[in-house]
């Protein structure tokens, strides 16, 4: 599944970038951000959308390993792309598996 959904998140941000970026990051800063960019310029919101993509599926990866990354992606705005989609909710903890 997580294949499938790459690259079907791909073929939509080459349609149009910001469908892309909303649905990895949501409702946002970086949204607001590619718009800006992609009604300036088509190929910059492309630029920015695969940048926000990549952090998104590259976090998810190292959160499956095990590894967190120790900094933020520099220009990323979303704490659900930072974690790679593993955030928590609020102060909810998440249960412990033995």
């Amino acid at each position: 599944m997580g294949a499938a959904s790459a690259v079907l998140i791909v073929l939509i941000t080459l349609l149009f970038p910001p469908i892309g970026v909303w649905a990895v990051a949501g409702c946002g800063a970086d949204l607001f951000i590619n718009i800006c960019l992609t009604i300036l310029g088509y190929i910059p919101g492309h630029i920015h959308a695969f940048y926000i993509e990549y952090v998104y599926y590259d976090r998810r990866e190292q959160a499956r390993e095990g590894r967190y990354a120790a900094r933020r992606a520099p220009g990323v705005y979303s704490d659900r792309v930072q974690t790679g989609g593993h955030g928590g909710y609020g102060t909810i903890v998440q249960p412990a598996t033995h």
